[in-house]
């Protein structure tokens, strides 16, 4: 008996100490991906150090002033445009009652489906001076081309505006859910004292989700940094246009990599802003209860016209106006189409299906090893493999590009004077390159969707699974992988959507006469043959429309929510 004791426990201890090595194996499998993850960061940072010569100095005294200006002028217009746009659509569909408010639930994150460059394509098309606005105006009014004035959309005011429909999105998401969270005590309060639905939303609802707000704001204006296509569409110079003239105009890569470090500051700043926010939301959802359904303010008369109205212009002009455009772009001008999409979409489709596979594998790697091992080193890990959708694509395609050339002159010159030949580019400009661009970029899409989906798995079924016997890998091959297929499959498609609009980056990594859907409008609208691109641009508009859907059915389920 007593033996038959001793080796159960010498078993069990034998279980417990293999169960330790495989953790400790996923606990090195998440360090690997947060180094790899790092090197394009990294080697942004350390470029600081090298040497420019005399291009930097001539960058200094030209352009370095104009970059700084325009992008702070972006930052403050984009920041004023998207709060306003954001935060009273929030507030309005939220916590008022009026025609329409459950169609802008959803219909308020329509403008998410349309790239910022597309739209600004679309509408200098639309508003150009021989657009069919303005010829309408001429026709109307029997006007000269010089005889009125009309603003010009190709400006910085111009951009702020295309980003700020672009954009808002965020804000407004965020927003509405800080609305949601709030308590309906301190509501009920604000009208027991008086106050009137605009007292109420200044004094009581906006300082309560001011963290989602900032939230929302900082990754409005991350993706305002990482915007190539519209500031160069509109002449407007910024880092990014600079990253990308200094590199393939000038041919000087030093000085490219030094302005993306220059542009990654502006990033930390704003990462920093929402990690704070983030946390704060999460002290005020665990300080804020709702205790019951909210009670909407009910509009009427102007006030629900005016309400109406608020909703449905961002909404019209950031999507359907657009949209509309762009069909009857592509259904006047057939013969002019260029049939060449196809096959320009399959390399997206492609490149972009790799993308979303293996970053929803690495997601699931880190994932699975911080559920393994919840301490702060796996935490660290993760955060750093995270960071990459914070750095514009921009910055990490020069930070790809520099060490894979350096490995690339570094095996060639190796075989060259070892063996007589050259192996030619084994990394740079090659469809590897791509993806792992992408994939530096979008991994933090994929993470944070699979972590929330594996957090719904109770630890219970993991203990009875290894009690059992089986391996960690075995357990989530057959218990996580299958409960979590939904959540892989969502975590997959908007890393795929993303893949499809990204612009800076596939235009700086991609291999030679390699081009995807987003390449070939950017070329057309800059040689200003929009039209020929009508059907690459409607393609890139209907695949964008995927995660319109998938938040809007997280919206319909957080809805239920507000009748608890």
């Amino acid at each position: 008996m007593l033996k038959a004791l001793h080796t159960t426990i010498q078993n069990l201890r034998s279980n417990s100490s293999r169960q330790k090595s495989r953790s400790r194996q996923w606990t090195l499998l998440s360090l690997l991906i947060a180094l790899l993850i790092s090197i394009p960061i990294l080697t942004v940072v350390f470029s600081v150090f090298t040497p420019a010569g005399e291009i930097w100095s001539h960058l200094a005294s030209t352009v370095l002033d104009d970059y700084i200006k325009n992008s702070l002028l972006l930052i403050t217009g984009v920041s004023i445009g998207v709060i306003l746009i954001g935060v009273s659509s929030a507030w309005l569909i939220t916590m008022t009652e009026f025609p329409g408010r459950k169609i802008f639930e959803w219909a308020s994150i329509l403008p998410f489906a349309i790239p910022a460059y597309l739209l600004a394509y679309i509408y200098t098309d639309f508003l150009d001076i021989t657009g069919p606005l303005q010829n309408m105006i001429r026709n109307l009014f029997g006007l000269g081309i010089d005889e009125y004035w009309f603003p010009n959309i190709r400006s910085v005011e111009g951009a702020i505006l295309i980003m700020s429909l672009a954009f808002y999105p965020y804000v407004y998401m965020l927003t509405r859910s800080s609305f949601l969270e709030q308590s309906t005590t301190l509501l009920e309060a604000s009208r027991i004292m008086g106050y009137s639905t605009w007292q109420s939303f200044i004094r009581v609802a906006l300082p309560v989700a001011r963290p989602g707000i900032a939230a929302g704001m900082a990754l409005a204006l991350m993706e305002t940094l990482n915007d190539f296509g519209t500031v160069q569409y509109f002449g407007v110079q910024t880092f990014t246009t600079g990253i990308y003239r200094t590199w393939f105009g000038l041919g000087e890569r030093p000085a490219a990599a030094q302005l993306a470090a220059f542009l990654l500051a502006f990033i930390v700043v704003l990462l920093i802003l929402e990690r704070w926010s983030r946390n704060k939301i999460s002290n005020e959802k665990s300080n804020s209860t709702r205790f019951k359904r909210l009670n909407r303010f009910e509009l009427k008369g102007a006030r629900s016209a005016l309400a109406f109205t608020v909703c449905f212009i961002p909404v019209l002009i950031g999507f359907v106006i657009p949209m509309i455009l762009l069909l009857e772009m592509f259904f006047s001008n057939l013969e002019l189409l260029d049939f060449k999409f196809l096959e320009l979409a399959l390399n997206s489709f492609t490149v972009s299906a790799i993308t979303g596979f293996l970053a929803v594998l690495l997601a699931l790697v880190m994932a699975y090893s911080a559920r393994l091992n919840p301490n702060r080193y796996v935490k660290v890990f993760n955060r750093i493999s995270s960071l990459g959708y914070a750095v514009p694509g921009s910055v990490i395609a020069v930070g790809v590009l520099i060490p894979f050339g350096l490995f690339d002159n570094t095996i060639d010159g190796f075989f060259r004077e070892q063996f007589g030949f050259s192996t030619g580019l084994l990394l740079s400009g090659t469809i590897f390159a791509m993806i792992f661009a992408y994939l530096v970029r979008f991994l933090s899409v994929s993470y944070g969707g699979v972590e929330a989906s594996m957090e719904k798995i109770t630890p219970n079924m993991d203990e009875a699974a290894r009690g059992l016997g089986h391996r960690f890998s075995k357990v989530l091959r057959k218990i996580h992988i299958p409960m979590m297929s939904g959540g892989l499959l969502t975590a997959a498609l908007l890393v795929f959507v993303d893949v499809m609009k990204e612009l800076p980056a596939t235009l700086i990594v991609r291999p030679f006469n390699f081009d995807t859907l987003a390449v070939q409008v950017y070329r057309y609208a800059s040689d200003e043959r929009l039209a020929e691109s009508a059907g690459a641009a409607l393609m890139i508009v209907l695949v964008g429309i995927i995660p319109v859907i998938i938040i809007s059915r997280s919206i319909a389920k957080s809805r239920k929510s507000e009748t608890q």
